[in-house]
């Protein structure tokens, strides 16, 4: 998902993989004695995070993650081992790792792991040396140290490297902003969001697996798991506190009611939903509410407009790209913000969320919001556009 202040996110895809001779779907390693071997000490390490017993998971190997994840209220912690590569008395496991937070995650987190093992002797029992991201798979929170949780009414903060004062603003920012995002959008959710807080936007970068470059103008991103269009298993807000910082308090609330928003929307949000419309819509239930009027929310709109240069068509996704030029990619997001105002304005609310519902049913891109508009606010897209272009002048000029 992508957020407010060039936030955008990625879905984490769970794959059954089926390793021929070694694993069947879902199952454990059985053809290979060494795998069997390794799954086992893998299960007791699962039972001793659950079980918050630190002596069973030392006995398991290195200890180290134990104390930096002990806080998080976990329901759900296993492992499943996909492959095993041994070299004598040492080994190296794909891992797939799977959890989920008590209260807050309605399916697993899934996470792709490097299990590094050794043991003493042809006899002895396999031993963790090291758990580590796979490559090309973003950190865990506790892989950068302990993670401190603060809970909220409606929410659940986990942070590294900062202070609990810290994290308690920022579960007073989301207990504010689930409410706000109830109160627009009708749609089934959880109504409850996790916000992870890493140290620095380094952090960030580190949790989605990319470069920190990719990130220090972002304010937050939104993750999630794939779950179907029946439920959103498994979303989490992820900051950059760097970026974050910079905000006066409206922008802080907006970017966390903006990515709240993604967390409600997103089991109705599909490969045919453009991303004028899903975030124009987070940025419409950001602002709902505020005295903040198009002037002051659109400027770099507001400049063009002004000055005669009205857009001839609304903004495409690659409009909203992070490698867009920063003035580019603000015009992006308020056109999108704007053209969901202006449904809210002139078609309803109940309209708008009706649209936004609308386009996500549809598989694909083609076609979708032609079907969505003639369904729901009975116009073309060519009006909607010319309709839109006037709105703007209407706002702005």
């Amino acid at each position: 998902m992508a957020g407010r202040w060039r936030v955008s996110g990625s879905s984490v895809v769970a794959l059954c993989l089926l390793l021929v001779a070694l694993v069947a779907c879902g199952g454990r390693v059985t053809a290979d004695p060494v795998g069997a071997e390794v799954q086992k000490v893998l299960d007791r390490r699962a039972a001793a995070v659950l079980g918050h017993d630190r002596a069973a998971y030392a006995r398991t190997g290195t200890g180290t993650a134990f104390g930096n994840l002990s806080a998080i209220p976990l329901a759900d912690w296993s492992y499943r081992v996909t492959d095993v590569d041994r070299s004598g008395d040492t080994a190296t496991a794909a891992v797939e790792l799977r959890y989920r937070v008590d209260g807050y995650d309605r399916g697993a987190v899934t996470a792709n792991r490097t299990v590094a093992l050794s043991r003493e002797g042809a006899d002895g029992e396999w031993s963790v040396d090291s758990d580590r991201p796979a490559k090309e798979s973003g950190q865990q929170p506790w892989d950068q140290g302990t993670v401190r949780v603060v809970r909220g009414t409606h929410s659940l903060v986990l942070g590294v490297g900062q202070s609990t004062g810290a994290l308690r603003a920022f579960a007073g920012l989301a207990d504010r902003a689930v409410p706000a995002v109830s109160d627009a959008w009708d749609g089934d959710w959880a109504r409850r969001v996790v916000v992870l807080v890493p140290r620095s936007v380094e952090g960030m970068a580190g949790l989605l697996g990319s470069p920190a470059s990719s990130y220090r103008g972002i304010a937050a991103v939104t993750t999630g798991e794939t779950g179907g269009r029946e439920h959103a298993p498994a979303d989490r807000i992820i900051v950059n506190p760097d970026a974050y910082g910079l905000l006066g308090t409206l922008g802080k609330q907006v970017v966390l009611t903006h990515e709240t928003t993604h967390v409600a929307t997103r089991a109705d949000t599909t490969a045919a939903t453009p991303l004028w419309l899903s975030e124009g819509y987070a940025d419409w239930v950001g602002y709902r509410g505020s005295d903040r009027d198009p002037d002051e929310a659109a400027p770099e709109l507001r400049g063009e407009v002004s000055e005669g240069r009205v857009p001839a068509a609304l903004p495409t996704d690659e409009d909203f790209g992070f490698t867009a030029d920063a003035d580019e990619l603000a015009r992006a997001y308020e056109g999108g913000w704007l053209a969901c105002r202006m449904i809210a304005d002139q078609w309803g609310e109940d309209r708008l969320d009706a649209f936004y519902r609308a386009v996500g049913t549809h598989d694909e891109r083609a076609g979708a919001v032609e079907a969505a508009m003639d369904e729901t606010l009975g116009t073309t897209p060519e009006d909607f556009t010319a309709r839109w272009r006037e709105y703007l002048r209407s706002e702005l000029g």
